[in-house]
């Protein structure tokens, strides 16, 4: 079995050194911190809060890192899904998980949320929310100290699994379904948040779908919110054929803008949310199974946790119009 002497030995370190690394500790030199990583990866060394938790046949304790939209007074029902789909699988895969909220640790330095983490006894991290801007996790994600499953963002190392579904082929089904259905020629399409990374590949979808169907894109950024994309809307939807929205939030706030002036302009979402079935203008969306991806997820980080590497997983995809009737209990 290999032991944190292997690790210092094939370093050339010291033990103690090995254990700052391993903890984040500062003061500890970068090429230092490569050299025990490398030592690392390369006798494939398993610290003991992992080993421990193998042994007794326990996997690791894990961290859900979840990003609370805040933006809306809509109860967030995609993170409840996460979280609710995240906690069933955890008791099946006999894993042991505690849900943070990233505005809990955002403050923090990289170094910081390790120790932290690491002093709740974690060694995975299933992250939900993850933005380009949110380089401390990035840096969290490529010290490779945890195994990571990444909800919605296209990265993958030895370490790390990304989950999700196809966000640039389910805008262009949906987006394909609502032009044809109505023999579109412009489109008003409301992309997301730019920082988000699938607002690109949405938009990359719409993109190809226009170019292949030569239709007139009008592109403006609507932030996931429903107010802008109401005001985006009421602005810009007079002159186009069809509005698409890069979610169903921004979809409803679109279709409520079209009621008050009065017109009518076919309009799609994306993620299958329950609000859409009480709009009362059935639109076409992509449903998403958050519950499934979260459960995915766990079971993804438990094959990491097994020694397996890290890889894209592609959840599927449905488009559906959601009826009152089918959302009621």
């Amino acid at each position: 079995m290999i032991t944190i002497r292997d690790v210092a030995e094939k370093s050339g370190v010291a033990i103690s050194t090995v254990s700052k690394v391993l903890n984040n500790y500062p003061y500890v030199s970068e090429d230092t911190k490569h050299r025990v990583r490398e030592a690392i990866h390369e006798l494939n060394y398993i610290p003991n809060t992992i080993a421990a938790a193998l042994s007794s046949k326990q996997t690791a304790r894990t961290a859900l890192l979840i990003n609370l939209n805040t933006g809306t007074q809509v109860i967030d029902e995609i993170t409840l899904q996460y979280i609710h789909g995240a906690l069933y699988a955890a008791r099946e895969a006999d894993i042991e998980i505690i849900t943070i909220f990233l505005s809990m640790i955002a403050h923090m330095t990289p170094e910081e949320i390790t120790r932290y983490l690491q002093s709740q006894g974690i060694s995975g991290l299933i992250i939900c929310g993850m933005t380009r801007e949110d380089k401390y996790l990035k840096e969290l994600v490529d010290s490779r100290v945890f195994k990571c499953v990444l909800v919605d963002v296209p990265y993958v190392n030895e370490d790390t699994s990304c989950i999700g579904v196809d966000n640039e082929k389910a805008q262009y089904d949906v987006a394909k379904k609502t032009v044809t259905e109505n023999k579109v020629k412009s489109v008003l399409y409301i992309a997301g948040k730019s920082n988000a990374f699938v607002t690109l590949k949405r938009l990359e979808g719409m993109k190809k779908l226009a170019e292949e169907l030569g239709l007139k894109l009008f592109v403006r950024n609507g932030e996931f919110s429903e107010l802008k994309a109401r005001e985006i809307a009421f602005k810009y939807a007079g002159r186009r054929d069809a509005i698409v929205a890069a979610s169903d939030l921004m979809a409803i706030g679109a279709m409520n803008a079209l009621i008050d002036m009065d017109i009518f302009r076919p309009v799609c979402g994306f993620d299958g949310i329950t609000l859409m079935g009480y709009v009362g203008k059935q639109m076409n969306t992509v449903r998403q199974d958050f519950y499934n991806i979260a459960s995915k997820a766990v079971w993804e980080l438990k094959r990491l946790f097994e020694g397996g590497k890290g890889q894209a997983v592609i959840t599927g995809h449905e488009l559906v119009k959601l009826y009152y009737k089918d959302v009621i209990v």
